[in-house]
């Protein structure tokens, strides 16, 4: 269990379990702001696959991930965002939340057989699933699928790469939530150095990919932005996800300490299993069509209340000690 300190889930409240370990956190359950940390403001276009969502647990708790649009009808997220809930409300096609191009209800999530959805406070490997947005999405300049990277590559090494992370997240630990998207650069640092951060805890799979600060310290992903994409311009010049934003350091949002994501890559025959589509490709064969069949109906209408968000996912705030290493923690 001590090999887990540090680590901090995207959610609300952490628990002690076979994988559980204060090094590692939730964005969520950190007390902070749901923007990500020391970044900058998206204009309108600038993420068009990025989704916002507020999803409801039985007892009516409101809590806030992100996601991203893969298909005309599915989405990837982290699998601790959507485990319990009973409703997923989906903005997309927008920086600014109280302003979307497109908002809709699915209570339809898949999420990966060896993630154990009966802790969800918990931080656990595999923490990655599948929105169905039963809904054919249109797109346009605003709402676009992102490529999900490719299984060739899965356990690339990306250290020193420049990466964009994307969210409504905290802004600092302890922080308040924007309405509007912000996103930041992050560089990619090696399995090694971030299996060294989190003290070889066993959170650090080959299926996790890590990223740290890019020119301030202070620049992660934080509690909301769980679920969100992280991209790089690949090999080809097109765009790739190669991670979901699953944890970061139970030191805080805002500390140099890599945060965690899930590879995608390494899930290609679950989603073809789950969805029917092969999102797999090469530089030498064309990715998979993801053009939709015909038009999305009209957005619903949604009211909800930003108080009971943010309550929902607050959680008390960690001091950084300089002189300790940090534990994975959930958002």
């Amino acid at each position: 269990m001590a090999a887990w300190r540090g680590v901090f889930a995207l959610l609300s409240v952490s628990v002690a379990l076979t994988f559980g370990s204060p090094l590692a956190s939730f964005p969520e359950h950190l007390r902070a702001d749901s923007r990500i940390v020391s970044g900058w403001e998206a204009e309108e276009a600038q993420f068009p696959y990025q989704l916002s969502m507020r999803m409801v647990n039985a007892t009516g708790g409101v809590t806030a991930c992100g996601a991203t649009i893969i298909h005309s009808e599915w989405g990837l997220t982290a699998a601790h965002c959507t485990a319990g809930r009973i409703s997923i409300v989906i903005r997309a096609g927008t920086v600014n939340v109280t302003r979307p191009g497109l908002i809709f209800e699915t209570t339809n999530y898949i999420n990966h057989p060896w993630y154990n959805e009966d802790f969800p406070t918990v931080v656990q490997p595999h923490d990655i699933g599948l929105l169905k947005f039963e809904r054919v999405l249109k797109f346009n300049n605003f709402i676009q699928p992102i490529r999900i990277h490719n299984s060739a590559d899965k356990n690339r090494n990306y250290e020193g790469h420049v990466m964009t992370a994307t969210g409504w997240g905290r802004t600092w630990t302890g922080g308040s939530s924007p309405e509007n998207m912000n996103w930041v650069y992050l560089l990619g640092v090696s399995h090694e150095t971030c299996l060294e951060a989190f003290r070889w805890s066993p959170i650090i799979q080959p299926s996790t990919i890590c990223a740290a600060y890019f020119n301030v310290t202070s620049q992660s992903t934080c509690q909301g932005d769980s679920g969100g994409g992280l991209t790089v311009v690949d090999d080809d010049g097109v765009i790739s996800q190669v991670g979901v934003s699953s944890f970061v350091s139970g030191s805080g949002c805002h500390t140099p300490i890599p945060a965690g994501f899930v590879r995608p890559g390494h899930y290609h025959e679950w989603y073809l299993e789950v969805t029917g589509i092969n999102f797999d490709w090469s530089h030498t064969t064309p990715e998979p069509e993801t053009e939709p069949d015909s038009e999305s109906s009209e957005s619903d209408s949604e009211s909800e209340s930003d108080s009971s968000e943010s309550d929902s996912s607050e959680s008390s705030e960690s001091e950084e000690d300089p002189e300790s290493k940090p534990e994975p923690e959930a958002f």
